[in-house]
């Protein structure tokens, strides 16, 4: 069998590595940055296992060929085996293969084959058919039910995985589709381990009926019983339509491929028989509405390839579990590296902007950051960074943007971001410049007090070590909200150049001095200024830790997460929070 396998390796060889060079010609990894849509540099490494696992899924898809060569010709049971696999391992057969490459998509097995370590692959449930005799679905039995599933590693850690196979039904989840995802959502939980999806599928399968409904909530109750104990990953990669976003949904994080996935309840038909809008997918579900409009996407990247090298960096960030500690990494970045760049950043006007980007690439391991909703609510950045080799999640106020104000996404954004951190004990830095909540009858109409307070919860709610650092404005309930003292910060650290007040000096003054002259109201301001424009005041009630210089900030904020690194807090006895949905 080894040597016939050998043989058939090298037969492929030439035809596999020119598919895999076909998908690293589009100039895959070429927009590397440290913000924004993040992607690996190790492009010609991903590129070289994507050929090496390409070439072995040809082969081993290629086994019943070598059924009746006498490795396998005196055992016939064997045979039999091995050539169940390999119609498994076809999945759709060759046509639909290569429809899908037309797409420049990769199929769910050279999916799994980019996004795992090489080798590590531990498929679970090949031979699963769907039980169906309606509709002439009995005489259409492809095994593995169109998905597969197991487990793997990604640089040596352990994760579970399915992917669904598009080839197979369109991808379509039935009864069997979805108890193959269920045992092996179960078992990661068992486990602690993360669980990813990758998402291609036409929806429910019709020919099902109401068991394909049933499926679908089998997968819902295990993302919802999965929450907070391991780390959910959705990457869609196809259609995802009607039922099926909302397993996605339901997940830590979800990621979606450019011109090749979309996801929407009701489709472009439905919308147009209904509303008598006219509406194509892509800008009804499309990458671009779901991570710019929507929000409902955290993220996006140009093709298949992208977009595993995108997982598989997040990964590098997440713990196993919420019982397990987040990873940490060998950090050649001294914590003591000059930063007195920061000492001239802010501006002398305190209405001019600056990007709070500069300072957390200033600030973190490297000048790295895995930034989760570059594109929507930009008036606030969060994202995962290092310091000093551990885990952090970042939020900031962005100055560039809406002057950083906190608006309803922004409170969104960062309260579910902040909440995903607590659940796995990743510790929050959080730096604040912000001017207040966004005033206006289109924020209060639709709830941003509902919405403020969302993020207010989630800063109370969280035990996990809380840093703070205010560089400007922290003014009104935007300074409470922002992990203040008060919400049971651990260290909040200010800038010379912080300003703790109710509002600004002017709108202050004018009001407590209404009716007094403008020379009169001037001399209040400088007055107001001089009282509050610093930080001295909040510290004078121990509001403020410390009031610290810029280029201190990234030593400081090593140091006081190392001696938080054991923290716990008891917590009061209730079934569950009621925070405010």
């Amino acid at each position: 069998m080894k040597q016939a396998s050998a043989q058939l390796l090298r037969l492929c060889s030439r035809a596999v590595t020119r598919e895999a060079a076909g998908f690293r010609g589009q100039s895959l990894f070429g927009q590397s940055g440290k913000f924004g849509d993040p992607a690996s540099g190790a492009d010609s490494v991903l590129a070289g296992r994507l050929s090496t696992n390409l070439l072995q899924a040809r082969a081993f898809a290629a086994l019943p060929e070598l059924v009746d060569t006498p490795a396998f010709g005196d055992n016939p049971k064997v045979a039999k085996v091995v050539a169940a696999k390999a119609r498994a391992l076809q999945g759709g057969g060759a046509a639909r293969i290569a429809k899908q490459h037309q797409k420049h998509k990769l199929t769910a097995r050279e999916r799994l084959a980019v996004l795992l370590d090489e080798g590590s692959f531990i498929e679970s449930g090949t031979l699963v058919e769907h039980r169906c005799t309606d509709f002439g679905m009995d005489k259409q039995r492809i095994l593995g039910d169109g998905v597969v599933t197991g487990s793997g590693r990604i640089n040596g850690r352990q994760v579970f995985v399915f992917s669904q196979d598009f080839t197979v039904y369109g991808g379509s989840l039935g009864e069997a589709h979805a108890l193959k995802i269920c045992r092996i959502m179960d078992k990661a939980v068992q486990a602690g381990a993360p669980v990813i999806g990758l998402n291609d599928s036409g929806g429910a399968r019709i020919q099902e009926g109401v068991m394909s409904l049933a499926a679908y909530a089998e997968v819902f109750q295990r993302n919802v019983d999965a929450s907070g104990v391991i780390p959910q990953l959705s990457l869609i990669m196809g259609p995802c339509a009607g039922g099926a976003v909302y397993s996605p949904a339901l997940t830590d994080f979800t990621f979606m491929v450019r011109g090749s996935s979309y996801m929407f309840l009701t489709g472009p038909e439905v919308v147009k028989s209904v509303t008598m809008e006219e509406v194509t997918q892509e800008e009804l579900g499309g990458a671009t509405t779901h991570t710019h409009r929507s929000g409902v996407a955290h993220g996006a990247w140009d093709n298949d390839l992208e977009a595993l090298a995108g997982i598989r960096t997040l990964f590098s960030f997440l713990p196993s579990s919420s019982r397990s500690p987040p990873p940490q990494v060998a950090c050649n970045d001294p914590v003591n590296r000059d930063c007195m760049g920061l000492d001239h950043l802010i501006p002398e006007s305190p209405n001019d902007p600056y990007d709070m980007k500069s300072v957390i690439e200033a600030i973190v391991d490297d000048g790295e950051m895995f930034e989760i909703h570059p594109h929507w609510a930009k008036n606030i950045v969060v994202g995962f960074a290092r310091l000093g080799g551990k885990t952090v999640g970042v939020v900031a106020n962005q100055p560039a943007v809406l002057a950083g104000c906190l608006d309803i996404d922004a409170s969104v954004k960062a309260g579910r971001f902040v909440r995903f951190c607590d659940a796995f004990g990743i510790p929050l830095v959080t730096l604040v410049d912000v001017p207040g909540f966004l005033p206006g009858t289109a924020q209060e109409f639709n709830g941003i007090i509902r919405e403020g307070a969302k993020l207010l919860f989630a800063y109370a709610e969280a035990t996990v070590p809380k840093l703070t650092v205010i560089m400007r404005k922290a003014y009104g309930g935007a300074y409470d909200v922002m992990s203040s003292k008060h919400l049971k910060g651990d260290i909040n650290l200010s800038w010379p150049t912080g300003e703790i007040a109710v509002m600004g000096a002017k709108g202050a003054v004018e009001i407590i001095f209404r009716g007094r002259s403008a020379a009169e109201i001037a001399a209040e301001v400088a007055n107001y200024e001089d009282k509050f424009a610093n930080p001295l005041a909040a510290a004078c009630y121990g509001f403020i830790d410390d009031v610290i210089l810029p280029h201190q900030t990234r030593a400081r904020l090593c140091a006081e997460l190392a001696l938080l690194e054991n923290k716990q807090v008891p917590l009061p006895r209730r079934k569950h929070a009621n925070p405010p949905l």
